[in-house]
């Protein structure tokens, strides 16, 4: 299966996800970890096109997601770039897109090492709050807490 670029644009639009996760890790300077995620879910007859994505772009992994669902996901910050690039040079037509801009500015953020830091931290959590997938309300409360702990005002 050889694909078309806007023909990824049109299935990321429709079943693709720029996901930021933000999770505690003691092991880390300020406590916590910023994990930026591009992935492509769908059902197991269907993993022929999760394997064309991944040979279209040229890196990534193929892994079962949940029962009979599998993804392409791709998590390494290099190769996250040459995602966002894509989706700037071909722009996506829904919502998405504006995700993807927040996603794309994350990953530059991380690049310039604002993820080490309590201030970029924040920043990437509330650029992160305003994605629209994933667990927002046990995002929200570890940034509420953290900022309970670190004596910050929470910004209205």
């Amino acid at each position: 299966m050889n694909l078309d670029p806007q023909w990824v644009v049109g299935f990321v639009d429709g079943e693709g996800c720029f996901f930021i996760g933000v999770q505690r890790n003691p092991t880390v300077k300020i406590g916590f970890q910023v994990i930026p995620e591009f992935r492509v879910v769908q059902h197991k007859r269907d993993l022929d096109v999760l394997h064309a994505l991944k040979k279209f772009f040229g890196f990534g992994r193929i892994c079962r997601n949940h029962d009979e669902r599998w993804e392409y996901r791709v998590r390494k910050l290099d190769q996250l770039r040459e995602i966002a690039a894509f989706f700037e040079k071909y722009s996506l037509r829904t919502k998405k897109r504006i995700d993807a801009q927040r996603f794309a500015k994350v990953l530059i953020l991380m690049e310039e090492g604002r993820h080490l830091t309590n201030e970029g931290l924040r920043e990437i959590e509330e650029i992160a709050l305003s994605m629209n997938t994933g667990n927002r309300p046990r995002l929200q409360a570890l940034l509420d807490e953290d900022r309970v702990h670190s004596g910050a005002k929470t910004s209205e």
